[in-house]
């Protein structure tokens, strides 16, 4: 008697299993910091207060979408690999280099913690860009560059903040 039980054809999209483990690793920490990232920025942009709450409300809100599309975006490309996406706050706190803020900072503080999560990202991404390259992924390597440009165009929006 047969099984009928339908199996999926292997993954064949000219990435070795091993690269495409290397690459689902690398951007399961993008997508933690990410996510991480993102609750920090939502959080910010509902308590912060002072002269300049209206700027940095908006500005928050902005930028907590756009992390937001990204969560779905770096999710679905681990999925595309053929792995499992990390969903969970346990996972996240494992493997974000980005770690939660207790209480309220005050807004100027909030901006610098922005400022520094950002880079974070922007270097964890970076980060994954040998096994990227080395794997011929320009996929991964095109999400990889956006984050980037993402994140440095933000620290350096929040940054111009505190100049002056």
């Amino acid at each position: 008697m047969k099984d009928n039980k339908a199996t999926a054809p292997a993954i064949d999209i000219g990435i070795s299993a091993k690269d495409r483990a290397k690459i689902a690793a690398g951007l399961s920490r993008l997508l933690a910091d990410n996510y991480t990232l993102y609750l920090k920025t939502h959080n910010f942009h509902w308590n912060v207060t002072g002269p300049m709450f209206n700027t940095l409300h908006l500005m928050f809100e902005t930028q907590y979408n756009e992390l937001w599309l990204a969560t779905d975006l770096i999710a679905e490309r681990i999925r595309s690999l053929g792995f499992p996406a990390p969903g969970t706050y346990g996972e996240y706190v494992k493997l974000a280099s980005i770690k939660e803020t207790p209480g309220q900072p005050k807004a100027e503080e909030m901006v610098r913690l922005l400022v520094a999560g950002n880079e974070a990202v922007a270097r964890t991404a970076r980060s994954v860009f040998p096994v990227v390259d080395k794997a011929n992924d320009e996929a991964t390597a095109d999400l990889l560059t956006q984050r980037m440009q993402v994140h440095e165009k933000n620290a350096w929006m929040l940054r111009s903040l505190l100049e002056g």
